[in-house]
């Protein structure tokens, strides 16, 4: 049950940062998000998501994250997973890492339907099982250090947050794959 739902979380935030774009964010007006479906299809209907869509399929949480949810997805654009470090998506990426991979994404998930309105300050359980630590300032939020660049995209399953950043959990160390 736990890797389901961590799965489906992991889907949620590969959905998210396949909304995004690489200078600015393209979000769909919520209507139209509700309309083009799940986390995974409003996702892959982006191309700025497309690496957030190829983890998720790799890490095997794509029908996690078409399930009812719902899920607040944490999406980082293709721009920040090009910011790791060299060479550790492609790591990622490899059916051997696929536990870390899901680990990583199930990271972005939080249970439940949190809108920018809703959001406060403070430490926030993500379905991977760590907190994520949420700040405001001048109007603008983080997670964990990354700024959401866009919030509020819309899926029939959830809602997606486009954050600038890739977030691991404290107890991942990327270099050590």
């Amino acid at each position: 049950m736990r890797k389901s739902f961590l799965a489906a979380a992991t889907a949620v935030a590969l959905t998210v940062l396949a909304a995004c774009g690489d200078d600015e964010p393209n979000v769909e007006t919520t209507a139209a998000a509700a309309e083009a479906g799940d986390i995974v299809a409003v996702a892959s209907g982006n191309a700025d998501f497309s690496t957030l869509v190829a983890a998720v399929q790799a890490a095997g949480l794509v029908e996690t994250l078409q399930g009812a949810g719902p899920f607040t997805v944490f999406a980082p654009t293709n721009a920040a997973f090009e910011a790791l470090p060299a060479g550790i998506l492609e790591k990622l990426l490899l059916p051997e890492n696929k536990d870390v991979l899901v680990k990583i994404l199930t990271y972005h998930v939080v249970a439940g339907k949190v809108m920018a309105a809703d959001v406060t300050a403070g430490d926030v359980p993500s379905v991977e099982g760590q907190t994520i630590a949420v700040t405001t300032n001048d109007g603008g939020v983080q997670v964990n250090g990354a700024n959401v660049v866009a919030a509020d995209v819309a899926a029939s399953n959830g809602v997606i947050h486009v954050i600038d950043a890739v977030i691991l959990p404290p107890d991942v160390d990327p270099a050590a794959l």
